[in-house]
């Protein structure tokens, strides 16, 4: 039993990681939970993945709620794609248990990295957020001695820097103004959650690596309303997925719950932090972190730890 203390705590943190990670990015999680698995509870991949799809659930929940009371998604979006994704997460569950590991993990590596690169396009393409100089309410010296033109000028700058603010100010609320979601973005969205279902069955991921860039790309929904709509659609898309998966007996239960214990609140606070962080970081933190990840299930499958 004190034995399981230590690996208690560490899952709690990694938990608490993975659920800021998902609040702030809009994924479930699973990318960092898998390699997590194999490496503390030396579970073979097909576990490793049925644990992450159930760790899931109450990680893209708390951090969806989180995300509609800060009015910072979609509900209507995150819907669609959500009910798309159900209707194809048990065929990844199914196809997951006829592929060998290599498979599952090969794949996955591919289709992260692949959103990787488009995210990084985006970033790079993502306007700068100017920030304004820190201006001194004192004059200076050399304003105390100086008659109007100085005045002048000084009243100058201030204008410039009130201008650089306005337009800071100005790209940040653009990024949180909602499109307009009828029904053909419904659509739209539905068929993006169709193949974020297959994948998040297969692979044993939320499903979110794939809608986020997907939604930024067709719909043009910004990064900072993207996130919370890619939870409600992980948060839905996930359960037929850990349904399947627990009938086949393949979910340790005791390793999911550790983890949610930390990822449950960490979500929560990582819906809090969207509006804090600028689009274009934003993105740049989502791409490398997709990097991150590929790697880690890369190694993961040549066995490195085990």
């Amino acid at each position: 039993m004190e034995a399981m203390i230590p690996l208690f705590l560490v899952s709690l943190v990694v938990g608490l990681v993975v659920g800021v990670l998902a609040g702030l990015l809009g994924i479930g999680g699973g990318m960092l939970l898998v390699p997590a698995f194999k490496l503390g509870y030396a579970m073979d991949s097909l576990m490793c993945t049925a644990t992450s799809l159930f760790t899931i659930i109450p990680t893209s929940i708390s951090g969806a709620v989180s995300h509609i009371r800060n009015k910072t998604c979609l509900p209507k979006l995150g819907v669609a794609a959500g009910l798309g994704g159900a209707c194809m997460s048990p065929l990844g569950v199914w196809l997951a248990a006829l592929s060998p590991d290599w498979a599952v993990m090969g794949a996955a590596a591919l289709i992260i990295a692949y959103s990787s690169v488009t995210m990084f396009r985006k970033a790079l393409k993502a306007p700068k957020a100017t920030k304004p100089v820190a201006s001194s309410s004192q004059p200076d010296a050399s304003a105390l001695s100086s008659c109007h033109p100085e005045r002048s000028a000084a009243g100058a700058k201030s204008k410039d820097l009130a201008a650089v603010e306005d337009r800071a100010a100005a790209i940040e609320r653009a990024h949180l103004e909602a499109p307009a979601i009828g029904w053909r973005e419904a659509a739209i969205g539905a068929a993006i959650g169709l193949f974020a279902g297959l994948a998040s069955g297969y692979v044993g991921v939320g499903g979110g690596f794939i809608m986020v860039p997907l939604m930024m790309s067709v719909l043009h929904v910004p990064m900072k309303l993207t996130s919370g709509t890619s939870l409600i659609a992980v948060m839905i898309l996930a359960v037929p997925g850990t349904i399947t998966q627990a009938v086949l007996g393949n979910i340790n239960w005791v390793a999911g719950i550790a983890v949610a214990c930390g990822s449950i609140p960490g979500a929560a606070l990582g819906a809090k932090l969207i509006p804090k962080v600028p689009e274009r970081q934003l993105r740049f933190l989502f791409a490398g972190f997709l990097v991150v990840a590929a790697v880690l299930l890369v190694v993961n499958q040549l066995g490195v730890w085990g």
